[in-house]
């Protein structure tokens, strides 16, 4: 049976940020709207994590404690090829046009974190396909 309020796009996200703040009001937004979250603030246990492949959609933090979200990013590339994860970069940095063109090659999505709201966020990977 159904749960009220959910849609068959319920979609099981592995959130990968350290800052709580953001984990938390992000995290808040996606479950509120049918989503299944799991917020790691560590890069290295993310990483592991995200090699499982048992997520939709994985929200990476380029700047994460013990591996960064590069790193994390690169390897999930070069060591997990059928993953069916989309991966969504998230960040706050400043890239140049060209290493952020280099990341967006590499990522399903970009998004910067100062640029987008909680109801912002759900909407967008409401269009992930």
């Amino acid at each position: 049976m159904d749960e009220p309020h959910q849609t068959s796009s319920r979609r099981k996200i592995l959130f990968l940020e350290d800052e709580p703040f953001i984990g938390e009001i992000y995290s808040r937004a996606l479950v509120k709207a049918g989503n299944e979250v799991n917020l790691i603030k560590d890069g290295h246990q993310g990483f592991e994590q995200a090699k499982t492949g048992t997520y939709d959609i994985i929200l990476l933090d380029l700047m994460m404690p013990n591996m960064l979200g590069l790193d994390i990013l690169r390897r999930l590339r070069t060591e997990v090829p059928n993953l069916k994860s989309k991966i969504i970069v998230t960040t706050n940095l400043e890239y140049s046009k060209e290493r952020r063109a280099e990341i967006e090659k590499q990522a399903d999505g970009y998004l910067i974190k100062a640029a987008i709201t909680p109801h912002q966020l759900v909407d967008f990977l409401s269009n992930v396909k």
